[in-house]
């Protein structure tokens, strides 16, 4: 081991600290707290992630906002051959070294220890599905304790009956997950394997959001058949957060099942981002987040307290706002606000779009928008300490596109205050209605159905192409050209994002030509399936309670391709194409 080790203090500015270091020629720094207790470590491998970050201030940063914690260690009468295990487990290339005093007396190294014991074989096909089950059940208990909320709701307010249907819901979601727990371990996944836990994910959360459903039968369906597959795409519609609602009249539901819809979309748009983030987003970036960051592994669970967290606080201040503006029912406020935030479209009242005030009609264009934006934006309001709260430019690129549409929807004779919430409602994904869709002419459908297609930012809970993209797409000429400052990621990216773009108008195709062959009209079959697959659940009345069974069913498995970005199925079923 080596003994001759740095340690600082946490509040060390990071430039201080690379000077030390650069000193002493070490490549790693033993961080200690006020009380001087070592607490955590900081190497040059984490400072390089931080600084390279375009919102970290580095001059503000100190090394207890970037360590990695806990301080991960072994006693010094230990065996390398457990020193290894500990560090293949924990995925880290360093441990620090206690005496029987629990003094830090040294540091071993990954590289130094591999010469000495022999690598320890895992076989990789295994790690990689335990680890799968490991993160579904996560995602299934993080679902099962929050759907507690609504089922308690329902106790309070005398409808047991609701109460009961999604306690078994609840019930289900926990020990399905605490089983597969116990089956799981904790390792890194694949993209492959991350692209089957996302999907699995969704399919699990949607079979078993039909419980309440099935159990309260509000469509009173006389056939199991039609009884199934109007929860499965009630489900569905909740879950993927597309909002098209088989109810006209959803007033007339049990209050604290209308809470349990809005409900259903606000936890599948917040495991929708988690998932999204942990599978798909840069690794150097989640590092940045060091919230609910530890070494090189997410620390899932922190990651699920800490988006929560952010929106639910979202949640009470929009739905404050709306009871104090317009005096209505509070539940039904916090409802609609947890729609929006979701950017899901569910309603608890078929008439509160049309009663609501101009400053509440405010109210939720900010929520639509707050939603449609990444949850790093959101992040960055939490650690103002480190993290410069600033634009970033897919958040320019999608407010230049969300105004160009407003003014191109505006310049062509329509109702001004009505076309920003309807173009938004577009954009955002969220699918509030306020005006007949099937009064509008070719022009403003048209422009719904793209600003539909292009979507939010990455990493939101809105659906769509995703601004990220498009942003490659600026340069297609250089990839057309075969320029060399293109780099592999870099025509990654574009071909990924020209994917997208051709499979995203082309798959709907299939479900609109089945709606048309029941009789109903081509152009508007498809701008609903439009609506469906980017999870925005606009449309002029074409899907409703009234179709038959299997278009139910393809309908909701179209909103779920959508809600999975189409490119999950690739990345599994062709992963060498990505």
């Amino acid at each position: 081991m080596s003994v001759n080790l740095l340690v600082l203090d946490e509040l060390i500015k990071m430039p201080l600290a690379c000077k030390l270091m650069n000193e002493k020629h070490k490549d790693e720094i033993i961080v200690r707290d006020k009380t001087g207790k070592p607490t955590g470590i900081v190497t040059d491998e984490d400072i390089l992630k931080n600084i390279g970050e375009s919102h970290i201030r580095s001059s503000r940063t100190t090394l207890g906002d970037i360590m990695q914690f806990p301080l991960v260690g072994i006693k010094h009468d230990e065996s390398l051959e457990h020193a290894l295990d500990i560090m293949t487990k924990k995925k880290i290339r360093k441990l620090v070294v206690y005496s029987d005093d629990e003094e830090i007396i040294g540091m071993i190294y990954l590289d130094v220890i591999h010469n000495v014991v022999r690598p320890i074989v895992v076989n990789p096909k295994h790690t990689a599905f335990r680890s799968i089950l490991w993160n579904l059940a996560t995602v299934l208990q993080f679902a099962g304790v929050l759907m507690i909320i609504p089922s308690l709701l329902s106790t309070l307010l005398g409808e047991t009956h609701v109460a009961t249907g999604i306690f078994l819901m609840s019930t289900t979601l926990l020990i399905s997950g605490f089983l597969l727990n116990s089956y799981g371990e904790r390792h890194n996944l694949g993209l492959r394997g991350m692209a089957i836990l996302v999907l699995s994910s969704f399919m699990i959360l949607v079979l078993f959001g039909t419980i309440p459903y099935l159990y309260l039968n509000p469509y009173h369906s006389e056939s199991f058949v039609d009884l199934f597959s109007n929860s499965f795409f009630s489900s569905t519609a909740g879950f993927t957060t597309a909002g098209i609602s088989l109810f006209a009249k959803p007033e007339t539901l049990p209050q604290s099942f209308t809470f349990f819809r809005g409900f259903s979309q606000f936890v599948g748009g917040l495991s929708f981002i988690y998932l999204i983030m942990t599978a798909f987003y840069p690794e150097k970036k989640l590092n940045s987040m060091r919230g609910f960051i530890s070494g090189e592994i997410p620390k899932l669970r922190e990651l699920f307290s800490t988006i929560t967290i952010v929106f639910t606080i979202y949640v009470l201040i929009i739905a404050g706002f709306l009871f104090y503006l317009g005096e209505r029912n509070f539940i039904d406020d916090i409802s609609i606000a947890m729609s929006s935030l979701s950017t899901g479209g569910f309603v608890p009242n078929s008439d509160i779009l049309s009663t609501l005030t101009p400053p509440e009609y405010v109210v939720l264009l900010v929520g639509m928008i707050l939603g449609s934006l990444p949850f790093g934006f959101h992040y960055g309001f939490i650690r103002t300490k480190f993290l410069s709260i600033k634009i970033t430019r897919e958040v320019g690129v999608y407010f230049v596109v969300l105004v160009t549409g407003i003014v191109l929807f505006v310049s062509f004779d329509a109702s001004t205050p009505d076309s920003v919430f309807t173009v938004i409602s577009a954009s955002t994904t969220t699918g509030f209605q306020i005006i007949d869709l099937g009064t509008l002419n070719p022009f403003h459908m048209t422009l719904l159905a793209f600003l539909m297609i292009i979507g939010g930012c990455g990493f939101s809970t809105a659906g769509g192409l995703k601004i990220f993209r498009l942003i490659p797409l600026f340069n297609l000429k250089k990839f057309i050209k075969k320029s060399k400052t293109l780099t592999e990621n870099n025509k990654k990216e574009i071909v990924t994002s020209l994917v997208l773009l051709l499979l995203l108008p082309s798959i709907p195709l299939v479900v609109a030509l089945h709606l048309s062959s029941l009789g109903n009209d081509f152009y508007g079959s498809y701008f609903e399936a439009i609506g469906a697959i980017t999870t925005a659940g606009m449309g002029t009345g074409i899907i409703n309670i009234d179709l038959d069974a299997f278009t139910k069913i393809l309908v909701s498995f179209l909103m779920i391709l959508g809600r999975l970005e189409v490119l999950v199925l690739i990345y599994i079923f062709l992963p060498k194409l990505m």
